[in-house]
């Protein structure tokens, strides 16, 4: 049936899966994509969104690099909000309420138009393996397919265990069957694999719903979108969330299902999304909180179904409806589904290289989930990385990879193989130490040439991406060699409680100033003819504020990522034996030991590694 052999085999089709695929495919790899179910490829397992704080991010560097999700993102957006506004641009993340199903929907004809993709719907029992080197996959009907790389982005299906009171079954996913036999075969090869939890709400009928009694949460009023490209547009129409609160009587009446819990009875052993805890989770954590937010959320423009956020739980059904019942505007309310929690397996990405290959297995990438994260964005970025990797591999080309000063995925990855997880990981701002620099914003000016050259990004995205740096370069120069005299200037810095000017000064520092924004300085005839008369756009405009009112921060940033990169080209050979390096702490030397890593500044953010060890290092490599 299958005689060719695959470049890149891709098993499991969420949002690593996906990214992968298409990655792989559009990088001119012959590729297939093998899934359980071709109906479910990119399903949102859990909440209708993408982005958020840190995940919008993400999601625009995806975008940027040349995959998917920011376009399918922008199709099948129902709501737009770029999330704290108030604070500074390195916090601004933009996010996205989506429709469920036009999102799996636009995701798999992306996919079909996708040219060296093949599809094939079965599950993948096993790996074929020779000499350590992984050349093709086993189904579950026996057929072989050989390939040259394989990508295993399985989310939660790996012994899926799904969890509802004192009820369980095995699962992958509400409806859907688990995936067997690749962990134990893993393990047998020397994998070290282990147990994660993640959560669901229940599903509830809108119709039943009195929104009256909850506060509306509307989109923005000038929404924007994720991708650079001009395929996709900002919406016009959007429409609303809303959110509700529990109380104190929900609390008691969810704690009468506490003993028949299977977080609480001892069923579910393994840890659980420290940020995005189930209800019962949360109310015995924070007992001194008499209610939580709870975010209604509609999972598309046509459906009535609408997706519970704040109340995840494993619950007893009879109990979830009971206490939901008392939630102010949920009197009434109708379930879909409830909600659920599920087991899975994870491999503790310790053992990937920062291409996401494994180190035991050649040719072998994880992806998403089964490295212990959390969250479409986080599976999607991995997922891309993976799926280019294997791709360059096939190819015989230098590998690609994203330090921390790049990219917020360079974060992820790094953060994943040098740290490795206990509980599911979840991407935060507060990960990045140069989020100054990783802005949303410019996540093209970072990334697209990088996608440009390694075959991914188009042409078109990059020379956008150049006209559109150039416009906001000259717009930022136009500030710096443009001064403006006191009596234009000063009744709107007067207006806007600034200190006057006595003298002509070039505009670059009064715009610098915090409390005047670019409204202010539109107000300045110079300036608006030269926004009209180069007909630059708002987000050239924005990039031009941005590097404006930020250049001493930014200039900053980028010196000491820069300091961090000389650590970065100090290599250390391969299969490094640190046990020789005795003045060094033997907590050291067991963590470098099983890890391995490729740089001295690798090397330094390991868990147990101090400054001095580092020094003994530095000492040792002739430095």
């Amino acid at each position: 049936m299958f005689n060719e052999v695959y470049d890149v085999i891709v098993v499991g089709a969420g949002h690593a899966g996906s990214e992968a695929a298409a990655a792989a495919a559009n990088m001119g790899s012959k590729t297939l994509l093998i899934t359980m179910n071709l109906q479910n490829i990119a399903q949102m397992s859990c909440n209708p969104a993408m982005g958020g704080i840190a995940k919008g991010q993400i999601v625009r560097e995806i975008d940027a690099l040349g995959g998917y999700s920011g376009i399918v993102s922008d199709t099948s957006a129902i709501q737009f909000k770029m999330l704290n506004k108030s604070k500074g641009p390195a916090m601004w993340s933009p996010r996205v309420q989506s429709d469920r199903m036009r999102f799996a929907e636009d995701w798999r004809m992306l996919l079909e138009n996708t040219p060296n993709l093949d599809f094939y719907q079965e599950m993948v029992s096993g790996l074929i393996i020779e000499n350590h080197k992984v050349v093709g996959v086993k189904t579950s009907l026996g057929i072989t397919v050989k390939a040259k790389t394989v990508v295993l982005t399985n989310g939660t299906f790996l012994n899926g265990l799904i969890h509802i009171g004192d009820k369980n079954f095995g699962g992958g996913r509400a409806g859907e069957r688990a995936a067997t036999g690749i962990t134990e075969q893993l393990v047998d090869l020397g994998f070290d694999s282990g147990r994660m939890k993640t959560g669901t709400p229940p599903r509830v009928d809108g119709r039943s719903l009195d929104y009256s009694k909850m506060v509306e949460q509307p989109g923005d009023d000038v929404p924007q979108k994720f991708s650079f490209l001009d395929i996709t547009k900002p919406l016009i129409e959007q429409r609303s969330c809303h959110m509700t609160y529990t109380s104190p009587e929900v609390h008691d009446l969810l704690r009468e299902g506490f003993e028949r819990s299977p977080m609480f009875n001892g069923r579910i052993k393994s840890l659980g999304p420290r940020y995005c805890p189930s209800i019962e989770d949360k109310i015995n954590r924070f007992a001194d909180k008499d209610r939580h937010q709870l975010f209604v959320e509609p999972e598309g423009w046509n459906t009535v179904e609408v997706y519970v956020n704040g109340f995840s739980t494993s619950l007893p059904e009879d109990v979830q409806f009971k206490a939901l019942r008392s939630v102010a505007g949920f009197e009434n309310v109708k379930f879909f589904r409830p909600g659920y929690a599920i087991e899975y397996d994870y491999f503790p990405p310790t053992q990937l290289q920062h291409t996401l290959e494994t180190k035991l297995i050649d040719g072998l990438y994880f992806a998403g989930q089964i490295n212990g994260t959390t969250g479409y964005e986080e599976a999607a970025s991995q997922g891309l990385m993976a799926g280019i990797n294997a791709s360059l591999k096939v190819q015989e080309k230098e590998a690609f990879t994203l330090s921390r000063s790049e990219a917020y995925i360079g974060v992820l990855i790094d953060d994943l193989i040098t740290k490795g997880t206990e509980e599911p990981y979840r991407m935060f701002t507060s990960r990045a130490e140069y989020r100054t620099l990783l802005r949303q914003d410019n996540a093209d000016f970072r990334l697209t040439p990088k996608g440009y050259k390694i075959g991914l990004a188009s042409e078109k995205r990059l020379k956008r991406m150049e006209e559109k740096q150039k416009a906001s370069d000259n717009f930022v120069q136009f500030f710096r060699d443009t001064s403006v005299k006191p009596e234009e200037i000063n009744p709107i810095l007067d207006a806007n409680d600034s200190s006057l000017m006595k003298q002509s000064d070039k505009m670059f520092k009064i715009f610098a100033r915090p409390n005047i924004t670019i409204d202010d300085m539109r107000k300045v005839e110079s300036v608006n003819d030269y926004i009209v008369d180069n007909n630059l756009d708002d987000e050239v405009i924005e990039q031009a504020e941005i590097q404006v009112k930020y250049s001493g921060y930014i200039e900053k940033e980028k010196n000491n990522a820069d300091k961090l990169s000389r650590l970065e080209n100090i290599k250390i050979p391969k299969d490094f034996d640190y046990s020789k390096l005795k003045s060094m702490s033997m907590e050291a030397r067991e963590k470098l030991n099983k890890i391995q890593p490729v740089t001295i500044s690798q090397a330094s953010r390991i868990s147990g590694v101090s400054p001095s060890d580092v020094s003994v290092l530095l000492v040792y490599m002739g430095r």
